[in-house]
């Protein structure tokens, strides 16, 4: 099974991880273009960042984090595929923030368009955009795009090594490079002379990469499409895998922090008398916003910062859920910052006497992130040093934070990234590691491992944001013939932008509006409109953005206007996207058919369909419920996407079952909510999720219709929540456009 390697400095090729003897690869684009992060030592070689192969075997520089969504599995396939070694055989290590290891998928969907329909100009748009991660590092975790940035990036990497150890077998032999083969990591003459990869890395390490290797096609893969055991799989189920809250250091010291509750106000004023007076105890910080206890283990620290009195000063907000829910409805009727969907023509079109039309409002709350892992990142500031290991979706953006705060330049700042313990949007944040960093200083050359309590997590989460939606349909002889939208809410975007690069991107915010004004249905007059509503209450990605909540506001409302019209819910939709989009009614039609849809249902059950593109697949999800005593229970689940190509059809399939989870438990049950500006959840009682006893049997189907690669880790979270609320419509009769649904029905405990 693949391995996962540490990295134990910044010039991670000496000692343990050394290139002694050896040679890395890459698509030769990277190292002409690009400084190479890799830095080896004295006799050691690098060409570029992506594959080393020196005497111990093959590692493959990974440059997006594990966070239990199974790239560290699929990655080394990629590899192994082109590279003719065994996948088993593949060592997998975290790359170094490095400019390099910038994540060009991200544009893939960047464009204020529909994604379902790029057309060739489009797509070379896109390539062309991928000049900006590339230019300010964005090496990011993110987006559902791990694969998708890496599966020609990585393929083109193992293709070009392989190429490269043939030329230099060819050279030590003197034979033509058409005469040789390669196979489990060797490269073959005729007559059956073979020779390692590893005798030949030093001479490979001399020759200039091939510009253009053809890569091998579906026909011929080992490992790409099979279901692969999952390489993190043993260290998790054994507790030996290292996250950021497991890391230990010589000597380390353990820390905690308590931050204003009123987020972004000010600390007045602290008095930490007893808390210092605590054994064990050894420094209270003064953190300007807030304070950090260091104490000889984290425990004592989290009671000692309980035991300090403080003073907060007031929340730059209004300071009740109802009252910043009033500020966004009321953008609903601000001047739109974007209409990034205006078919037909909505203003002018008349309504006949015999249309129907349908009006609904909508709204959902504030989420938190809630990973089972706290905020956690383990310091060590040295001189003019300064190391950080933590899990972290963003490193290169924690190192630039980090170095600013302690006042380094980012060059002495490392970050090591480990395995993450839930990302969900929440770890591409730096402030968790900044907090570390401002810790450490305050410990010069003692490391600190600074872990947030459970409630300081949940009380100071960037949030997915609460939204409201007015929609308006028109129906004519029973088929949909307009919709609009206006969706409001604060903008995750601008902010995370600010916090992170430190200014927010101009125009219209496509992650505002996505899943409402993108939707694969051919309806003739469509127009969205997204209002961004100014509030200082932190936001930033939550699991599929903007998808979450206009996902809900969509297919409510479609659903809406299919009863409305006497129609069969999944049959109104099909015929949209029938008109629209091939791959979309796909999905429809196999959760049709997984679901029995259409045949008669036992009384006492209800069930509810929904579908979202989003991240470059349609997802279309059947929820069916049934009363037990009054009580409303998950019963069953089918789950159909179109990815296009399934690299990995087991991890597909966990991606999607857990995306599904994830909105189950939002629309049911979670919900942030504000008083006196603080919020009020703190732990899991307060804001719990499905429990095993809970979740539905679920079904998946995957489909390969598209003529591309979809994301997996995001897109079944949008459609969960429209399908379990049409699922209680069709149970109870009660239409619910306020998440979460426990305010209204009572489910099974």
């Amino acid at each position: 099974m693949a391995s996962w390697g540490k990295i134990a400095r910044r010039t991670f090729l000496t000692g343990s991880a050394a290139v002694a003897g050896g040679v890395a690869f890459g698509v030769w684009q990277y190292r002409r273009e690009l400084p190479n992060p890799l830095q080896p030592g004295e006799g050691e070689v690098t060409l570029n960042p992506w594959i080393i192969i020196d005497q111990q075997g093959v590692t493959l520089v990974a440059a997006r984090a594990e966070m239990g969504q199974g790239v560290y599995t699929t990655l080394p396939a990629l590899i192994a595929e082109e590279l003719d070694v065994a996948w088993e055989d593949v060592r997998v290590i975290h790359g170094p923030a490095a400019q390099a290891y910038y994540n060009a998928g991200l544009m893939s969907h960047a464009l204020p368009t529909t994604d379902y329909d790029r057309t060739g100009f489009q797509e070379v748009m896109i390539e062309a955009m991928s000049v900006l991660p590339r230019m300010i590092g964005l090496q990011v975790t993110g987006g559902s795009t791990s694969t998708l940035d890496a599966y020609d990036k990585l393929r083109q990497a193992g293709a070009t090594a392989r190429e490269t150890l043939k030329q230099a077998a060819a050279a030590r032999l003197g034979l033509p490079v058409g005469s040789l083969e390669t196979r489990d990591g060797r490269v073959i003459a005729p007559g059956g002379l073979e020779l390692t990869y590893q005798e030949l890395a030093v001479e490979a390490a001399a020759i200039d990469p091939p510009r253009r290797v053809e890569l091998r096609p579906a026909s011929r893969w080992r490992y790409l499409g099979r279901s692969m055991p999952r390489t993190d799989m043993v260290a998790k189920v054994t507790g030996t895998a290292e996250f950021g809250i497991d890391v230990r250091l010589p000597g380390m010291r353990f820390a905690t922090v308590r931050m204003s509750p009123r987020l972004g106000g000010g600390m007045v004023s602290f008095d930490a008398s007893a808390a210092e007076a605590m054994p064990g105890v050894e420094r209270v910080i003064d953190l300007g916003t807030g304070i950090a206890v260091v104490a000889t283990n984290t425990w004592l620290a989290m009671r000692a910062a309980e035991a300090v009195a403080i003073e907060w000063g007031p929340a730059p907000y209004p300071e009740t859920s109802d009252a910043l829910m009033e500020v966004i409805r009321a953008a609903l009727d601000d001047p739109p910052n974007s209409t990034l969907r205006d078919d037909g023509d909505v203003d002018a079109m008349d309504v006949d006497p015999s249309d129907r039309v349908i009006e609904a409002e909508y709204t959902v709350p504030w989420l938190a992130h809630a990973t089972m892992e706290p905020m956690s990142a383990a310091a060590l500031h040295h001189g003019d040093r300064l190391e950080i290991w933590t899990g972290s979706q963003s490193p290169g953006f924690a190192e630039l934070a980090a170095a600013a705060a302690v006042g380094l330049d980012p060059d002495q700042v490392t970050v090591h990234v480990t395995y993450l313990g839930g990302g969900f949007g929440r770890r591409g944040e730096v402030d968790y590691a900044v907090l570390a960093a401002r810790v450490a200083q305050a410990m010069q050359g003692t490391p600190v491992q600074v872990t947030w309590s459970r409630e300081e997590d949940m009380r100071h989460d960037f949030y997915r944001p609460a939204a409201a939606a007015r929609m308006r349909g028109v129906l004519r002889n029973g088929f949909a013939h307009a919709l609009e939208g206006r969706v409001a809410a604060p903008s995750v975007t601008r902010q995370s932008m600010r916090r992170l690069t430190g200014s927010a991107p101009p125009g219209p915010d496509k992650g505002h509006v996505e899943g409402l004004f993108n939707q694969p249905y051919a309806i003739p007059n469509y127009r969205v409109t997204g209002h961004l509503a100014d509030l200082a209450v932190p936001v930033g990605f939550w699991r599929s953005v903007g998808n979450s909540f206009n996902g809900f506001f969509m297919e409510s409302f479609i659903d809406e206007m299919a009863l409305s019209a006497g129609r069969d819910p999944l049959g109104f939709r099909l015929e949209l996207a029938e008109a629209e989009h091939a791959p979309t009614a796909g999905v429809l039609r196999a959760v049709a058919e997984m679901s029995a849809w259409s045949a008669p249902r036992p009384a006492g059950t209800g069930m509810g369909v929904a579908m979202t593109h989003s991240f470059h697949t349609p997802v279309a999800v059947v929820i069916e419920v049934a009363d037990r005593d009054g009580a409303v229970a998950l019963t069953r689940a089918w789950v159909a996407c179109d990815v296009g190509t399934a690299l990995d059809p087991s991890i597909i399939e966990a991606q999607m079952v857990s995306g599904l989870f994830f909105g189950l438990s939002a629309a049911m049950m979670e919900e942030i909510t504000f008083a006196g500006g603080e919020v009020q959840q703190w732990n899991y009682p307060d804001y719990d999720a499905l429990r095993i006893h809970q979740v539905p049997e679920v079904e998946v189907r995957i489909l390969q219709t598209q003529d591309h690669i979809g994301g997996v880790g995001e897109p079944a979270t949008p459609p969960s929540m429209p399908a379990l609320a049409n699922a209680v419509f069709d149970l109870t009769g009660e239409r619910i456009r306020d998440l979460p649904l426990n305010r209204w029905v009572r489910f099974v405990a």
